[in-house]
């Protein structure tokens, strides 16, 4: 079975949470958001995925486990709380939001 190299994994790992983090921090709309948050927990995973292969332990695999467990939970309260946001000031716009405290 062929294998990547450590650095290759982790730059992809870290190429993919910087485009989660710029998603984070460039899109305004809450779904997007919550897209970009998956995308950096996946990278995370992917990182564990690569350290536990280069040490031939399974821990990286499990511990991706856990990352793909936690992302479910995320999704599901983060998608709660788009349905309350979205049914109380009828935009999903995280600006627009923030100004209407009160």
């Amino acid at each position: 079975m062929a294998t990547i190299p450590v650095e290759t994994g982790f730059i992809i790992a870290g190429l993919l949470f910087l485009l989660g983090l710029i998603g984070v921090l460039v899109r305004r709309n809450i779904i997007y958001i919550l897209l970009a948050i998956e995308i950096m927990l996946n990278a995370a995973g992917l990182a564990f995925v690569v350290a536990g292969a280069h040490w031939e332990q399974p821990d990286g695999q499990v511990m991706y486990f856990f990352v793909l467990t936690m992302a479910a939970a995320e999704v599901a309260v983060g998608l709660s709380l788009v349905l309350q946001m979205y049914h109380k000031f009828n935009t999903l716009d995280a600006n627009l939001i923030n100004r209407m405290r009160g």
